[in-house]
């Protein structure tokens, strides 16, 4: 899941034109206008103290504090046995949350070492150090103090076997050559379908809807998680790609085809819910071999190649190979895109449908009336003139980040600080931040624990957006060749706007039951009110 400076900007969907044939750019174009809705009757932000009324000649300015460097507490415990103990509390006794909670509150410090998993035998090296703290966080995205090489899933790096031996583009850290002509590929790629998106979007989330009401009217429920699998695949295949799964030999195999190559490349970190012994004793030590995933795999990437001609005639121009570009345009389009929008979709409504009807009707109210205003179409400049609505989407990618977890190398020493203490660290460690620690900083949000929809409305809101960084980044920046901020920052952005305009145009508000899953939450509706006004 791969900006510019926002006042409070326009969403831009827009990229680096050098080396690029010459198009239109892909963005919203709209004027701005101030963010003035509002759900929450508590402000989100307090209002500053009113301070005594003292004569300026009196006025003093503090100094600035420098912050004491303290040792970074913690440690790695014995060979084997640290790691194995740190993946028991992580995966079993604790829970990744008690995890990192529990040690905070031992070291009293939200930066420390411990292990990470998998652990022996599957990385070389589980040490590293946490940054949980929204300001020590953003030193993961400084590309001159580090690096992001192999280490997109962490501590270990999947086979290449699995990509056809490639490190594709997630494993590349900028200052490696091929970084820039890949990024440069799926720039490409989204510019000259961004015509495709919003129609395509409607009609995949049409069928959706309309299968859901289906599966309510005859069943009393309906799986969200299981109907966004398809309709997200079939989506990023006919926006992207122009091609209809069901059309080929794909079917309506797709989603199952994904979700077992990524479990080949994911299962070292993640939870199934299988007996311990088989779960942490096999999945947690041992990499699935790839060749039993190869024929699934070959199939997906037949259907890429077939359908990304003139992606592929484009990456030959820039020195690319066809094979290389069609396993990076695979992997984006079904790693990163597909996998965010099967954990973030569900996880938005989730919250969405926890805050209840209150925010239901205010969001129905906004999107109703400009799209009515607009003459009854969705477009991007339309969106813009829906403040609730986009803050609604950047507070769901605050409170639950679709990619939680980030990893990076130092170049050399330096050193960090946390809200209480600086820290020194060396070349070559390993550095760690659990994303929704950071941007639940109570330090930095208010009230940090709450959804709360229009948090980011307003001036203040605003000011805070620099502070949602769930894209490799802060959402107050840009995607560029020279930084590891997703490629589909602005492009995910735009799809969970649509999923909630879509989802409020047709309905008045809509019941949920929420389940936990490997991936993000399992979400079922139980009702939903169709559109009254």
């Amino acid at each position: 899941m791969a900006s510019s400076s926002l006042t409070f900007s326009p969403l831009h969907l827009q990229f680096p034109s050098s080396k690029l044939p010459p198009s239109k750019p892909f963005k919203f174009e709209s004027t701005l206008h101030p963010i003035k809705a509002s759900v929450s009757e508590k402000q989100s932000i307090a209002p500053p103290a009113q301070l005594p009324s003292t004569p300026p000649a009196t006025v003093v300015v503090p100094e600035l504090k420098k912050l004491p460097i303290r040792k970074i507490p913690g440690n790695y415990g014995l060979p084997f046995i640290g790691p194995y103990i740190d993946r028991q509390d992580y995966f079993y006794n604790q829970g990744r949350y008690e995890f990192f909670r529990s040690r905070i509150q031992k070291f009293k410090s939200t930066v420390f070492r411990t292990n990470m998993p998998p652990g022996p035998l599957i990385s070389s090296s589980s040490k590293v150090i946490v940054l949980l703290d929204g300001k020590s966080f953003p030193v993961l995205f400084d590309t001159d103090k580090v690096e992001k090489k192999d280490l997109f899933t962490g501590t270990f790096m999947p086979s290449t076997e699995l990509t056809g031996g490639y490190r594709v583009l997630s494993y590349l850290d900028p200052s490696e050559p091929s970084h820039a002509k890949l990024k440069q590929v799926m720039f490409f790629l989204l510019s000259s379908r961004r015509d495709k998106v919003i129609p395509e979007f409607q009609n995949c989330y049409t069928e959706l809807f309309e299968n859901l009401e289906r599966d309510l009217s005859s069943q009393g429920k309906a799986s969200f998680s299981q109907a966004n699998d398809q309709a997200a695949f079939n989506f990023l295949a006919r926006s992207l790609y122009g091609a209809n799964p069901a059309d080929s030999n794909l079917g309506s195999d797709g989603p199952n085809l994904v979700s077992k190559w990524v479990l080949f490349q994911l299962h070292p970190l993640l939870s199934l819910g299988l007996p311990r012994p088989i779960e942490d004793g096999f999945l947690h030590n041992f990499s699935l071999p790839p060749f039993l995933i190869k024929k699934d795999y070959q199939r997906l990437y037949d259907f890429f190649y077939q359908n990304s001609t003139p992606v592929l005639d484009q990456a030959e121009k820039m020195g690319v190979s066809r094979d290389e570009a069609c396993h990076n345009l695979l992997f984006a389009t079904c790693f990163n895109s597909f996998g965010g929008m099967k954990f973030f979709f569900p996880n938005m409504l989730k919250w969405v449908g926890r805050a209840g009807l209150k925010l239901h009707t205010k969001l129905a109210e906004e999107i109703r009336s400009v799209i009515k205003s607009n003459g009854g179409k969705i477009t991007m400049a339309a969106m813009e003139r829906m403040p609730l609505m986009k803050s609604t989407v950047y507070e769901a990618l605050r409170i639950e980040p679709p990619v939680p977890s980030q990893y990076a190398k130092a170049k050399r020493d330096f050193i960090i600080e946390s809200h209480d203490a600086a820290f020194r660290i060396k070349e070559g460690e390993i550095l760690f931040g659990f994303q929704p620690f950071a941007t639940k900083d109570s330090r930095i949000f208010d009230r940090s624990e709450e959804f709360l929809a229009d948090r980011f409305v307003g001036e203040n809101g605003e000011k805070l957006l620099k502070h949602v960084v769930w894209s490799n980044g802060p959402e107050t920046e840009r995607s560029t060749i020279n930084n590891k901020q997703c490629v589909g920052k602005d492009f995910v952005v735009l799809v969970s706007r649509l999923l909630l305009v879509e989802m409020f145009l047709r309905y008045d508000s809509f019941d949920i039951e929420v389940a936990p899953s490997p991936l993000g939450a399992s979400v079922t509706l139980s009702s939903l009110k169709r559109a009254s006004f």
